[in-house]
C-alpha cells in the first residue's frame, strides 16, 4: 500500500492540487512510476485560483514526489534539492542559511500550503522548515510577481504538504543514513514515521520526523570550519511534526486544516575555537582557530517555528467559487555566539569588546478571502488579503574573561538586552485578476494590487548603548523614540498564451513585484554622546519622517514549452529591473535603500528526452547577468548578492522497480567590478533505488568525485566579513565531499 497525497476533490477543472487556492493544501494523487508533466497538469502558484499550466503565461516547474524524494533519499537537503531541481535557483548554502539562494538574480517568496515564510526582518531560514518527509510536491514559478504579496521579486516556491486519504489506516516508514566515513562523527542519521486515513467525509495524516547531524568534511577529509556567522546544521537535531485534516461538508463545501510544529537546533559539544584571548579574530595568531569539543553555551543556534492553516471551499456560491483562509505562524530564530571586538564604547573612546548571541522572534496571523467569477469566455479572481506581523529581538551577554580564557567555547550568561527595535506591520491589500479566451489559441490575462502597510515601531535604547549598561561602562542611555507610518504599493501584470499545436505554447508577459527593507535595522539607529555615565541622543532616524517604500521590480518575459510524448522543454528569456535596491553595509550589517538602477537578464530552460523505454537524459540551464548603473553606467552588482549562472545534466534509467540517475551540477565564476570573485564548481551524483518484495531501498552517492570546493555562502562570508570579524580561513566554508546514503522506505 502507499499513502496518497491527495485531498478530496472539489472541483471538475481536472487534477485539482488543492482545496483552496489560497492555502494549496491538496494534491492530486500521483503513481510510484515517473509520470511526465504535461500542459493540462493543474497547479495554483502561478494564480490564485487552481489553473491548467497551459492557462499560465509565466516559466512554471513542478517537482514531483519522486523526482524530489529521490534526491533527499540520496542525501540532499531540501534547499540542496530545489537547487538541482529549479533551473533558475540558485545552488544551495549548506548551512542552516539559504541567504543569496534566489532566482533570477533576485529574492524568492517561499510558501507552505500557500503560506508565505518570508517576513520584513530578513532572516533568510525559510527552507530550515519543514521537514522532506512531510512534502508532496513543489510547484515553482520563476520571475517577478506580486500574486501572493511582497517578496517574490524572483519567483515563488510553494510547498504542498501530505495529506491522508480515505481508507486506511495506511502507515509509511522510513529511516536512512549518510556518511563520508571521515570520522566516527561524520554521519548523519534520520528516522520518520506517517499514519493517515479516514472515510470519504473525514480524512487525516500526521507525520513524524527526526534528523540528527555528525560532523560534516571536506574533499581532503578535513572537517568543514562551523558557520558562527549565519549559524551551522553540523550536530545539529531537528524534529517536525505535521498534520493535516480534510472534511467535506457536502458537495459543494470543504474545509481542511493543517498544523505544523518544527524545531531544529544545535545539539552537541564541539565548536570553533578562537585562540587563546581570541588571538585568531584579533588578528594576533590569525590562524589558531581549530574545531575543538568542550563548547558551552547559555543560547544555542536554533529555529523553531509553529503554523496552524484553516481553508474553507464553496465550489457554488451563487454561481461562483469562495475561498477563505486563516493562518497563524510563529518563529524563534536563534544564532551562534559572536564576537564584536570593535565597538567604541568605553568612556575613554577605547574599543569596549563584547561576546553575544541573538534571538529574534516574528508572530504572523492573518486572513484571506478569494472570489472566483466565471463571466465566460472572461473568468475574473478578485479578493482581499489581511495580515499582521509582530517582531521583538533581544541578544544575549556571555561572561567576556570566560570567553577569552575557553578561546570561545564557554559562553556563560551575563545579561539580555535589546537587539533591534520591535515593530508591527498591519498589511492589507485587494487584487482583481481578469483572463480572457479570446479564441481557442489565444488567452489574454490582466491584474492588478493595490497594498496598504501600517508600520509602527516601539521606542528603542540603541543597540551598543545597551551593552555598554549591561557591561557597567555607562549608568543609562535615552531612548530613540519609536513612532508610525505607512506606504502604499500598486502593481500590474499583463500576459498572453498562444497554443502553437496541442503540445507547444508560446507565451509572453510583463509583471511587478516588491520588496521592502528591513524595519528592524533601518530603524532604531541614533547618535549619542557620553555625558556624565549617561547617553545622550544626539540625533536618530525619525520614524514619522521616514516611512518605508515598496522597491518595485518590473519584469519582461518571453517563453516557449513543449510536452511531447518523448520530450518536455521549457525555455524563457526574461529581462527584470528596478529603480532601487536593497543593498548591506558589510561592517554594520545594516539594510540600506538606494536610489539607483539595478537589472538582472537571462535565459532559464529545462530539457527532458525518453530515449528509450528504459533510458531517458536531460539538463538545465540558467545564464544570467546582474547589473547596477553607477554614474549613467552599468556595472555588475556586488558579488555578494548577484546570481550565477548554473548548468545541470543527468541520465537516468528505469527498468522495473529499479533505477539509477547520474547527474551533473555546474556553477559558473562571477566577478564584480570591484574585484570580488566567485569562483564556481562542479559536483557529480549518483542516486538510486530498487523496489523490495516489502519497501524500497534508496541510495545515494553525492559529490561522487570527491570536489574540495568552498561554497558560494562561504566565499560571500568572506567578503561580508573578513578581516574585520576574522580572517578569511575563519569563514571559509567549504562544500561536503563524497558521501554515502542508504534509506529505506516502507508502506504498509
Amino acid at each position: 500500500m502507499t499513502t496518497n497525497t491527495h485531498g478530496p476533490p472539489l472541483a471538475s477543472a481536472g487534477r485539482l492540487i488543492g482545496t483552496s487556492a489560497l492555502a494549496c493544501l491538496a494534491v492530486a494523487a500521483h503513481a510510484e512510476e515517473e509520470q511526465a508533466i504535461t500542459l493540462d497538469e493543474t497547479v495554483v502558484v502561478g494564480s490564485r485560483a487552481p489553473a491548467k499550466i497551459s492557462d499560465l503565461p509565466g516559466t512554471v516547474w513542478v517537482v514531483e514526489p519522486e523526482q524530489f524524494m529521490e534526491q533527499v533519499r540520496g542525501g540532499a537537503s531540501l534547499k540542496e534539492a530545489l537547487g538541482k531541481l529549479i533551473p533558475s535557483l540558485d545552488v544551495a548554502p549548506q548551512g542552516r542559511t539559504n541567504y543569496g539562494q534566489n532566482m533570477r538574480g533576485r529574492s524568492v517568496l517561499v510558501m507552505i500550503d500557500g503560506v508565505s515564510l518570508n517576513s520584513s526582518r530578513g532572516i533568510s531560514r525559510q527552507f530550515d522548515s519543514i521537514d522532506p518527509f512531510n512534502i508532496a510536491r513543489v510547484e515553482v514559478l520563476s520571475g517577478a510577481t506580486a500574486l501572493y504579496g511582497g517578496g517574490a521579486t524572483g519567483g515563488i516556491i510553494n510547498i504542498i504538504t501530505r495529506r491522508g486519504d480515505s481508507g486506511g489506516p495506511e502507515f509509511a516508514t522510513q529511516t536512512g543514513a549518510t556518511s563520508g566515513f571521515n570520522d566516527g562523527d561524520d554521519y548523519q542519521a534520520r528516522v520518520a514515521q506517517s499514519v493517515s486515513g479516514g472515510s470519504e467525509r473525514v480524512r487525516g495524516r500526521l507525520g513524524l520526523a527526526y534528523q540528527r547531524n555528525g560532523g560534516f568534511y571536506d574533499g581532503s577529509g578535513e572537517q568543514i570550519i562551523p558557520d558562527i556567522s549565519q549559524t551551522d546544521l553540523q550536530y545539529n537535531r531537528s524534529i517536525d511534526l505535521t498534520g493535516s485534516l480534510d472534511i467535506d461538508l457536502g458537495p459543494d463545501q470543504s474545509l481542511a486544516f493543517t498544523g505544523q510544529l518544527y524545531d531544529s537546533g544545535y545539539d552537541g559539544d564541539r565548536g570553533l575555537y578562537l585562540g587563546e584571548d581570541l588571538a585568531a579574530v584579533t588578528g594576533s595568531d590569525p590562524g589558531s582557530f581549530d574545531i575543538r569539543g568542550g563548547f558551552e553555551s547559555d543560547r544555542e543556534p536554533a529555529t523553531e517555528r509553529h503554523m496552524l492553516n484553516a481553508t474553507y471551499h464553496h465550489a457554488d456560491l451563487l454561481g461562483q467559487e469562495l475561498y477563505l483562509q486563516a493562518f497563524t505562524r510563529g518563529e524563534e530564530a536563534a544564532f551562534h555566539p559572536f564576537p564584536y571586538l570593535y565597538s567604541d564604547l568605553d568612556q575613554d573612546g577605547n574599543a569596549d569588546p563584547y561576546y553575544s548571541a541573538s534571538e529574534q522572534n516574528t508572530d504572523v496571523h492573518g486572513a484571506k478571502a478569494l472570489v472566483v467569477t466565471d463571466l465566460s469566455p472572461v473568468r475574473l479572481q478578485w479578493g482581499v488579503d489581511a495580515d499582521r506581523e509582530t517582531f521583538d529581538a533581544n541578544q544575549m551577554l556571555f561572561d567576556y574573561q570566560r570567553v577569552l580564557d575557553s578561546g570561545g567555547l564557554k559562553l556563560d550568561e551575563t545579561a539580555t538586552v535589546g537587539r533591534y527595535p520591535n515593530y508591527q506591520v498591519d498589511t492589507m491589500s485587494a487584487f482583481l485578476q481578469g483572463e480572457w479566451q479570446v479564441s481557442e489559441r489565444w488567452r489574454l490575462s490582466a491584474g492588478v494590487r493595490r497594498q496598504h502597510s501600517d508600520v509602527e515601531i516601539d521606542d528603542f535604547v540603541g543597540a551598543e548603548q545597551q551593552v555598554a549598561v549591561a557591561s557597567g561602562l555607562a549608568d543609562s542611555a535615552e531612548a530613540i523614540p519609536g513612532g508610525s507610518n505607512d506606504y502604499e504599493t500598486t502593481l500590474v501584470n499583463v500576459g498572453a498564451v498562444f497554443d502553437v499545436s496541442m503540445s507547444d505554447q508560446l507565451w509572453t508577459n510583463f509583471s511587478q513585484g516588491f520588496e521592502i527593507p528591513d524595519p528592524a535595522k533601518y530603524y532604531g539607529q541614533g547618535q549619542y554622546t557620553l555625558d556624565d555615565g549617561r547617553y545622550v541622543l544626539d540625533d536618530s532616524v525619525n520614524v514619522d519622517d521616514s516611512p518605508l517604500k515598496g522597491i518595485k521590480t518590473s519584469q519582461v518575459e518571453i517563453g516557449w514549452r513543449h510536452f511531447g510524448e518523448r520530450t518536455t522543454a521549457q525555455v524563457a528569456a526574461y529581462y527584470a529591473w528596478s529603480e532601487e535596491a536593497l543593498d548591506y553595509d558589510s561592517q554594520s550589517l545594516a539594510v540600506k535603500v538606494l536610489d539607483d538602477e539595478t537589472r538582472d537578464y537571462g535565459i532559464e530552460g529545462k530539457l527532458s528526452y525518453r530515449l528509450t523505454r528504459a533510458w531517458r537524459v536531460g539538463g538545465s540551464g540558467h545564464l544570467v547577468r546582474s547589473e547596477r548603473k553607477v554614474d549613467g553606467e552599468w556595472q555588475k552588482r556586488a558579488a555578494t548578492s548577484a546570481s550565477l549562472s548554473k548548468a545541470t545534466a543527468f541520465a537516468g534509467w528505469q527498468r522495473g522497480g529499479t533505477r539509477v540517475r547520474l547527474q551533473y551540477t555546474r556553477t559558473f565564476d562571477l566577478e564584480d567590478d570591484a574585484g570580488n570573485e566567485i569562483k564556481g564548481f562542479q559536483t557529480v551524483d549518483l542516486l538510486g533505488s530498487h523496489q523490495l518484495p516489502v519497501g524500497e531501498l534508496s541510495f545515494g552517492i553525492r559529490n561522487l568525485l570527491d570536489e574540495e570546493y568552498t561554497t558560494v555562502w562561504g566565499q560571500r562570508a568572506q567578503i561580508f566579513y573578513a578581516p574585520y570579524y576574522g580572517p578569511e580561513e575563519m569563514f571559509d566554508f567549504k562544500g561536503r565531499g563524497r558521501t554515502y546514503s542508504l534509506t529505506y522506505t516502507v508502506h504498509y
